[in-house]
Parts: C-alpha cells; structure tokens; sequence
C-alpha cells in the first residue's frame, strides 16, 4: 500500500482510512475500570482501537491516588499492552516513567517540555538512531494544568494521505534515507548525543505499517540539501497548520490518557496556579 508503484493498491487503503476517520469514532474514550487491574475486555478494546486507528484515548475509573502507585500502575498497563523500554531518557524517573511538567532541574532546564511553553507537531524519538525507534507510546495525565495544555493529535497515516494528495514526490522526498537529520546534541552531564539520520515516512519492517520519524521544529534540525526534500519538508508544515476533520485535539483530565503507535502530536502552552 506504500508503493508508489501501486495507485490501485494505494487507492483502496486510502479509501479505507479515511472512512474510518469519519464520525469521530477516533475521538472517543474506552472505559478502564481500574488502573492497575484492567478487565481483560478493556484491554482487548484498547488494542483494537489502537490498531484500528494508530491510537485510542482511556478514561479510568479508578487510579492510585499516590505518585509511586500511579507509576507502578502505569507500567503494569503497559506491560500488558506489549509497550516496553525503547530508549535511555535523560529524564526518566521511577518505573522508567517520564514526567513531562514544568522543571527547572539541570538536565531538564532550556528543554520545552519541561517548561510551559507549547510544543509544535512532532513524534516522539524523532532523534533517536533507529535501533531506539518509539514504535508505541502511553500518556496519562495524573493532574491537569489550571489553565491550556490541550494535545492534538493525527494518524501519521492519515499524513501521509494528505501529502499524497497533495503530490507522490513528496513522499518519495521524505522516504529518503537521509531526508532529515537531527544534530549532535551533547548533554547536561556531558554526554553526546550522536546525530540521527534518517527518513520522514518508512516501513517497519517488523510490521509492515507506516512509521513516521518528524519534528516541525525549526532549529536543531537539518533538512537535505534537496530541493525536491525541502518542499515536502515545506508542503508537510503546511498541512499540519492547517485544520483538517481528522485531528483529534483533546484536554486530557485526571486519569484520562493516550495509548498510540507514536501518532503526530502537539500541545498548547500551560499556566499553574
């Protein structure tokens, strides 16, 4: 269904996701009675949903009302669901859970996700070496700011449509090996962090389905030195500025969360009180 080559194959599957985004069904929550003992069927819902639809948005009942419960909660869940440790995060705390707030820690200060300053359209690991790729992700929220801090979210497949749409050598561009580079990075406790190379759109090989590795970011980030690359690059930031039915932006409360195969996100400034 990747291929180029392949309009007739492309067409139905095209056909396919789009019908699936229609009605919102995307968009709505699976009940988990409780956190850290879901219902085998709650399970069994999360994993079709999250299949069907690249992600799926929970709503527990009932969740540890401590942080180390919570976390330990958390990776029980998503033990069951097959999520497991892909890479080493400067900020990973108990349980191997990052707590995305504001910080003015060291090895956190002057990264904006621990600030509370919005955060543009990117998937999670985009500057990682493919060997760490972040196939799958779970965000919960345990405490809503008082004010913002709402996600969108969308399908990296349904991405790769509208570029499509837009023109197949975009994607071609962006499926290149070495469409966008992350620079080397040397961290807070001197540790460098190697350049990452690699292609917007590829194919999993495990799997089979589409993976997308992107930042909308400006700075730290390296684009080929391809005209045919920087207008993808160009035409892509321009379809995620622009509104489209099938993004799902969502203010999560506490206890609400997002199981998803590292979906295209984003998140608007916050305020504390």
């Amino acid at each position: 269904m990747w291929r180029l080559d392949d309009d007739r194959a492309y067409r139905a599957w095209r056909e396919m996701r789009l019908a699936d985004t229609e009605g919102g069904a995307a968009a709505e929550f699976v009940t988990v009675s409780d956190l850290a003992n879901p219902r085998e069927t709650e399970l069994a819902a999360l994993r079709a949903r999250c299949a069907r639809f690249n992600l799926v948005l929970y709503r527990s009942e009932r969740q540890p009302g401590d942080d180390r419960g919570l976390r330990a909660a958390l990776r029980s869940l998503a033990g069951r669901l097959g999520l497991r440790i892909a890479e080493r995060h400067r900020s990973v705390g108990a349980q191997g859970i990052v707590a995305l707030t504001f910080s003015d820690a060291p090895r956190q200060r002057g990264y904006i996700p621990y600030s509370r300053r919005g955060m543009n359209w990117h998937t999670d690991g985009y500057y990682n070496d493919a060997a760490s790729r972040i196939r799958a992700f779970l965000l919960h929220c345990a405490r809503p700011a008082a004010r913002g801090g709402e996600n969108r979210l969308l399908d990296p497949e349904i991405a790769y449509i509208r570029l499509r749409d837009e023109n197949p050598a975009h994607v071609a561009a962006l499926m290149q090996a070495q469409a966008m580079t992350i620079p080397e990075n040397r961290e807070a406790d001197g540790s460098l962090r190697p350049a990452s190379v690699g292609p917007v759109f590829a194919t999993d090989p495990a799997t089979g389905r589409l993976v997308m590795r992107y930042t909308a970011r400006t700075r730290s980030i390296e684009w080929r030195n391809d005209p045919a690359v920087r207008a993808a690059a160009d035409c892509l930031r321009e379809i995620l500025s622009r509104p489209d039915p099938a993004m799902i932006a969502v203010r999560l409360k506490a206890g609400e969360g997002v199981l998803n195969n590292n979906v295209l996100h984003d998140r608007t400034a916050f305020e504390d009180d």
